[in-house]
């Protein structure tokens, strides 16, 4: 995928959405190919580090003891203390608080009662603080650093379906920085997959109430029937179409011709 494609559906996305009255995320969305995803090595379960914001702030959760209680309160967007544990008995609760952040972190001192407490439901939405993206830390972290790496820490998960669907920056975002964005989250998604460029169908952009482009043809992208997207054909293929249709017409007339003539 080149840089000048990207610009170009990039271009095509905007112009084919109406204005709102909101700062709509402009979505990447990247349909896979020749994966058996019952198996597990063909899943998908990657962190990406990207170079810029995505135009949104990273809500992300602390777990946490006493000792990063201040921390917590005073630099993430949400903090639990252990003690307050047991009052998320009920899972509805929990889920909640799943849906409301992107990213747990926790204490390591702690991270035995997290798992008790949170991990039934934190776990199966791949939530739960991760050790290798630094999300379990010492009582006496500095937490400012995590924050701020999280920030533009994307996870991409493709486990039941062969589609990834992410942001990649809003309508107001420099251009540039949306480009580099798609570029790293693509180029680590190739770096994944087994077949790299094989196991990739095709690559869309679109905004929030936006049809999706294609990255890579010049082509539109329409709404069929059944609500899937297809891309619209060219004017070649149209004209061959109506052309097509016009000699089955003619085809169709000589026979009925034929038929009066044998008739009469």
């Amino acid at each position: 995928m080149q840089k000048d494609e990207i610009i170009d559906a990039l271009k095509r996305a905007k112009e084919s959405s109406q204005k709102r009255n909101f700062n709509q995320s402009i979505d990447l969305i990247i349909n896979l190919r020749g994966l058996d995803l019952k198996k597990q090595e063909n899943q998908l379960d990657i962190f990406v580090n990207l170079h810029y914001s995505r135009g949104k702030q990273v809500s992300v959760c602390g777990l946490v003891g006493t000792e990063l209680e201040k921390q917590a309160k005073d630099i993430l967007g949400g903090s639990i203390l252990a003690d307050d544990f047991p009052k998320y008995k009920d899972k509805k609760e929990i889920k909640k608080l799943a849906n409301k952040h992107d990213f747990f972190i926790a204490q390591a001192t702690v991270m035995p009662k997290v798992a008790a407490t949170f991990g039934r439901v934190l776990g199966p939405r791949g939530k739960m603080p991760n050790p290798k993206m630094g999300c379990v830390v010492p009582p006496n972290a500095n937490l400012k650093p995590l924050n701020e790496k999280l920030q533009k820490t994307m996870r991409i998960m493709s486990k039941n379906n062969p589609i990834i669907q992410c942001s990649v920056g809003k309508e107001d975002s420099k251009e540039e920085e949306v480009i580099d964005n798609i570029l790293t989250i693509y180029n680590s998604v190739l770096g994944s997959l087994p077949g790299e460029n094989q196991n990739v169908k095709n690559v869309y952009l679109k905004l929030t109430m936006g049809k999706a482009v294609i990255i890579g043809k010049e082509a539109k992208v329409k709404d069929d029937e059944k609500g899937k997207k297809v891309e619209e054909p060219k004017k070649e293929e149209k004209k061959q179409e109506v052309s097509k249709e016009e000699d089955k017409k003619t085809s169709n007339d000589k026979k009925e011709s034929k038929k009066k003539t044998v008739k009469k």
